[in-house]
């Protein structure tokens, strides 16, 4: 008895500090409708900004609210400079380039942060009254996790109140409900969207300051709890509070109890619980589909037949792409096998996310199952490298199809966040089932046989496979079957009512994306000679995801220069200086306000 009471209180500190950051989110997101990457940021900043002032406080209770209040009223400012010079200018664009927006902030934020605070993790010395502890049925338990407690119904009674008895609440209200509406009921948008964005920035902040002193400030700290933060909103529903808490009550909990009965499951547990709840009710436990929810596409994502001349100048590229081992050093070498590489993963997930429609964040799963399915033939079956290579795109394909069965009934954020789960649960089964997978230490001594074995012919091999599999995804796209993808996309009702199956085309689409990014991760298992479980993480969806923005995501060729440019970009800015994120994300960000069409994109702007 004594252990279940325990895990359950310990359980509701953790839901506690986790609704803090999840409500911010979702109060930013049922406004303005923005999937915000970079609120994981003003976690962290708030915590390092509550170091900052605590560390030079007296120790006392007091003052040590004071602190916490000064650090959630910082980092809400920061939130407001976020939305005020960044997200303002993108509110009417596609959540895609939101997020690649977003993402370009927490780039900047994370070497920023560094600048200022240095490396190391920064503990907050635990005063006397913090050290304390209760008795709960002879078992002590740290008084602090019972001030955790508290703050969550507090916070989420406050937030109530506001929201329902307040005209800035109501307004809020009817924000969430049809933002168009509002607006031409001559409401300042602008002022709402800032105190709106500075609440839940606050909120943020609130959140990264009461869990510094159960762990310490440092620069993992944003993308850790953003992954949680987004599981809990979409569990519980978009733009839902109530749905929120009662989310990070389940997932709390959940934690809590599978860390010590279920310890090599506790990667997966939340992320299986959003994907059941998700395939039973696809708008989470307390959400709904709003008036003002945007389709899908929006305009952002159509595809552009070549002009005259396109296939000489393919030809060109690649004939000049055949001749370049011929010219160029062992390191030049590798790094264009990598390129092309990321080009055919760049081009597998647009696929689905331009002409089909579909946003996934978790496209790095089947990049990693082709790589596991190559690497584990060779290394446990003896499998010729031909074989193994072809079993990669069969065994992601097969994986992609079954898992798409469920994930394309969906569609916006829900469908995103449900391929993330599943991205995630392949990952955690990477790195936990050490006997097929190594875990940590991945599967090694994968490397090309016979006639392959010189990097140069692996070269033309990675060349002619790459090239192969791009010209045929971009065959399929330009068919009758890729003109029925985008008809799903842009109209699902219409393409249904003059016969076309919507789920079984994007179904299609799911799997032939999956199987082209198997062939990806059996070239990289090759290449690099092993496979490690972050061939599956969340980093290398994103990877993807900023290939393909990058590039543009209305032609074939956009993916293809977004991933010679961000290859290049990962490449050469570690090398010119140390704050490579910083100017990483500048660059991104510049390109999102300036050319929202991409690279390929910029010819048709001027």
């Amino acid at each position: 008895m004594e252990f279940i009471a325990t895990q359950a209180l310990t359980g509701l500190a953790g839901a506690s500090a986790l609704f803090l950051v999840a409500s911010g989110l979702t109060v930013i997101f049922g406004v303005t409708r923005v999937v915000n990457f970079a609120h994981g940021s003003l976690f962290m900043l708030g915590a390092y900004i509550a170091w900052s002032i605590l560390t030079r406080l007296p120790r006392d209770p007091a003052w040590f609210a004071a602190g916490v209040l000064g650090a959630a009223l910082a980092t809400a400012a920061l939130g407001v400079a976020m939305e005020t010079l960044v997200l303002r200018r993108l509110y009417r664009a596609p959540e895609l380039l939101q997020l690649l927006a977003t993402f370009a902030v927490l780039l900047m934020v994370q070497d920023a942060t560094l600048a200022i605070w240095g490396p190391e993790d920064l503990p907050l010395p635990r005063p006397p009254w913090m050290r304390g502890f209760v008795l709960v049925l002879d078992t002590r338990f740290p008084l602090y996790d019972l001030v955790l407690i508290a703050a969550g119904p507090l916070v989420l009674g406050a937030l109530w109140l506001l929201f329902a008895r307040t005209r800035w609440g109501t307004l809020v209200r009817a924000a969430t409900e049809d933002r168009d509406m509002v607006a031409a009921l001559g409401i300042n948008q602008r002022l709402l969207f800032a105190t709106v964005f500075a609440l839940g920035a606050g909120l943020a902040g609130l959140g990264g300051a009461l869990a510094l002193p159960a762990s310490s400030a440092n620069l993992g700290m944003d993308l850790a709890i953003i992954t949680d933060a987004f599981v809990v909103v979409v569990l519980g529903g978009m733009g839902s509070l109530p749905g929120a808490f009662l989310a990070a009550l389940m997932i709390g909990e959940l934690q809590a109890f599978g860390i010590v009965l279920m310890p090599r499951a506790t990667m997966v547990l939340a992320f299986a619980l959003m994907a059941v709840v998700l395939m039973v009710r696809p708008h989470g436990l307390l959400g709904r589909k709003s008036v003002g929810e945007r389709a899908e596409a929006l305009g952002v994502a159509f595809i552009r037949p070549a002009r005259a001349g396109f296939a000489w100048l393919v030809l060109a590229i690649l004939a000049v792409a055949a001749l370049l081992p011929l010219v160029v050093g062992p390191f030049l070498l590798g790094l264009l096998t990598e390129a092309l590489i990321a080009i055919l993963f760049a081009v597998s997930l647009h696929v689905v996310l331009g002409p089909g429609g579909m946003h996934s964040f978790g496209h790095a799963a089947w990049f990693g199952i082709g790589a596991y399915a190559a690497a584990l033939a060779a290394r446990d079956f003896a499998a010729p490298m031909p074989l193994a290579l072809a079993l990669a795109p069969i065994m992601a394909g097969l994986v992609a199809a079954a898992v798409g069965a469920f994930i394309v009934r969906l569609a916006g954020i829900y469908l995103a966040m449900l391929t993330l789960a599943f991205a995630q649960i392949v990952w955690a089964i990477a790195m936990q089932w050490d006997g097929l997978t190594g875990g940590d230490n991945g599967v090694l001594g994968v490397w090309p046989q016979g006639w392959a074995r010189a990097p140069e012919h692996f070269y033309w091999l990675a060349l002619a496979l790459c090239a192969a599999c791009v010209l045929m995804l971009r065959r399929v796209l330009f068919a009758p079957f890729g003109y029925a993808l985008r008809a799903t996309r842009d109209s699902p009702l219409r393409a249904a009512a003059i016969g076309l199956p919507v789920t079984r085309i994007r179904h299609a689409a799911f799997a032939l994306s999956g199987a082209a990014a198997g062939l990806a991760g059996g070239l990289a298992a090759y290449s690099k000679g092993s496979v490690f479980p972050t061939y599956a993480a969340i980093a290398h969806s994103v990877d993807a995801l900023l290939m393909v923005l990058l590039g543009g995501i209305q032609t074939v060729s956009g993916p293809v220069l977004g991933a010679l440019a961000y290859t290049g970009l990962s490449v050469e800015l570690p090398r010119a200086t140390s704050l490579w994120r910083f100017w990483l994300g500048l660059i991104i960000l510049v390109l999102v306000m300036v050319f929202p069409r991409g690279i390929a994109g910029m010819r048709r702007a001027a």
